[in-house]
């Protein structure tokens, strides 16, 4: 817990230290795995389970989640040394990786950052061995069963975390499952619009792209800091910069976007309404930006959340 003033602090290169949290949030992950497949060892199918789970993590090197959790928590002041920023940061981390084991099944999705995915994998391995019933059923039940584990690791280590940060956890896990079949519905029925306006004029609950991907991590930043007066500051900025991410996903047919989007963006939009969308892209930011002009951040706070903005709102 944060206890002093976040303005006490030296700056002292707030992005090397973020890096070097993560690279301490690797490590937690990589114990965390390690541990629980010697465990497993004596049931080779359980050991199977955690080992998938292992691999995918070391392949996804982007982190998203935990860089916005520590930029936020590290903004407020938060104590690099906390162990409890890097718990929720690996958390946030294998939430996350779950997200992506079951995106991957619903789209049927083949390789993953040039790895076979996981029901590929497991439907491969059961044809090989000429097990019975059916060998996608089976990839596929073993996958979601990995995204399981996953998701009861986070919990695990949610569970070690102050009663504040547990409930944006909860929170932030009941929107994510909500959001994941608002999506998926969204892209069976052929009735939504794909131009994100709404995004814009604010995101409702339950959306598959919401807002809280951003906000939640932020807020859990500034709990683990110690700073609720950061809350509305956080929301504000995460509200709008979330708006810019849809904005931009749209314009470069960005995740979520499909045939129905493409056709909007190169027949219907024309070269005006992409200038007028990179107008609002633009306007987004600087409206995140300006919620965090009276902010008290850490020294450094205030430039590491502008570059995030930036970088979200061109999309990467």
């Amino acid at each position: 817990m944060m206890t002093t003033s976040p303005k006490s602090r030296p700056s002292a290169g707030l992005r090397q230290t973020r890096e070097g949290m993560l690279g301490r949030v690797d490590d937690l992950l990589t114990e965390l795995v390690t541990r629980e497949h010697h465990r497993r060892m004596a049931q080779p199918q359980a050991a199977t389970l955690v080992s998938g789970l292992g691999e995918l993590l070391q392949a996804r090197s982007d982190r998203v989640r935990p860089v916005i959790c520590l930029t936020g928590y590290l903004a407020a002041g938060g104590d690099p040394h906390d162990e409890a920023a890097l718990t929720a940061a690996a958390a946030l981390e294998l939430l996350d990786t779950c997200q992506v084991i079951r995106e991957d099944v619903r789209e049927n999705a083949v390789l993953r950052r040039s790895m076979p995915t996981l029901h590929i994998s497991h439907a491969a391995e059961h044809e090989r061995n000429g097990w019975r019933g059916e060998s996608r059923r089976f990839g596929e039940g073993t996958a979601v069963l990995v995204g399981d584990l996953a998701t009861a690791f986070g919990d695990r280590l949610a569970g070690k975390l102050p009663a504040a940060v547990a409930e944006l956890w909860g929170e932030f896990r009941t929107e994510r499952i909500i959001g994941a079949q608002a999506e998926a519905a969204a892209a069976t029925e052929y009735l939504g619009d794909p131009w994100p306006g709404h995004c814009v004029e604010g995101c409702a609950a339950g959306c598959g792209a919401g807002w809280y991907a951003l906000r939640h991590p932020l807020l859990i930043g500034a709990a683990l800091a110690g700073r609720p007066d950061l809350v509305t500051a956080y929301q504000e900025y995460a509200g709008a910069l979330h708006a810019a991410w849809r904005l931009r996903g749209f314009l470069d047919g960005g995740p979520g976007y499909d045939s129905d989007a493409q056709f909007l963006r190169e027949v219907v939009f024309g070269d005006q309404g992409r200038r007028e969308a990179q107008e609002a892209i633009a306007e987004l930011v600087a409206r995140a930006l300006r919620s965090l002009a009276d902010a008290p951040l850490a020294p450094g706070g205030h430039a590491e959340l502008v570059a995030l903005a930036h970088l979200v709102a061109e999309g990467h």
